[in-house]
């Protein structure tokens, strides 16, 4: 599924002087498979940017269009269908259900796919050192704990493109690669790419485009 940006300028960015290198205002494509780092300081727009792809934020000019169709045209149905099969997100705030455990966070999505066994969720719960916590519910656990159990959510699905807002913050190197090496592989598994947010180009895994915004 290729990506396509034809001068995209989220409203809030539209008194914002970009640059040359900057996502917004040009026409840029994303192709399918590939690995794309966008990198920006706070405030620069790499959440919009990400809440654009997902459709939860429409306040934007120009057009997002993938594989020739604009986003800006979806019906209701349409985007539960790309959202269900097309992409799969980690939100910078993560959007677990507090009161649901470990498991149940991601059962809850993957009963909506059927992508993975229950011993495949159980075996990636282990996998990010998490299985001493699988009943435990997630209000209970650390960020950079609730931040693993939303990156192994986003794989409970197909998708073609993962949206990651800057899915390593509160994760150590060695938590964060064990997390890059599971997304990779999903990726790989699924000739699908990823999109990840950056406040650096610090990025644990290698990628094939840098964007700066």
């Amino acid at each position: 599924m290729h990506i396509h940006f034809n001068h995209v300028l989220p409203t809030p960015l539209s008194s914002t002087l970009q640059t040359e290198n900057s996502l917004w205002n040009q026409s840029l494509i994303l192709e399918k498979g590939k690995k794309v780092v966008v990198e920006a300081p706070s405030g620069r727009g790499k959440s919009t940017l990400v809440h654009l792809l997902f459709g939860v934020r429409k306040d934007y000019s120009g057009e997002i269009c993938v594989d020739g169709q604009n986003l800006s045209t979806f019906s209701h149905r349409t985007w539960s269908e790309y959202r269900n099969n097309k992409v799969s997100i980690v939100f910078q705030d993560l959007q677990l259900f507090p009161q649901l455990t470990v498991l149940e966070n991601l059962q809850i999505k993957n009963d909506l796919t059927s992508h993975l066994t229950k011993a495949e969720l159980i075996a990636f719960i282990e996998q990010v050192g998490l299985f001493k916590k699988i009943n435990e519910k997630c209000c209970n656990l650390s960020i950079g704990q609730q931040q693993r159990v939303a990156i192994l959510r986003s794989i409970c699905q197909p998708f073609s493109w993962l949206l990651l807002d800057e899915p390593f913050s509160h994760l150590d190197a060695n938590n964060a690669q064990i997390c890059m090496d599971i997304l990779n592989q999903a990726c790989e598994q699924q000739e699908a790419g990823w999109i990840l947010t950056a406040l650096g180009t610090h990025v644990n895994s290698a990628y094939d485009q840098l964007i700066l915004i």
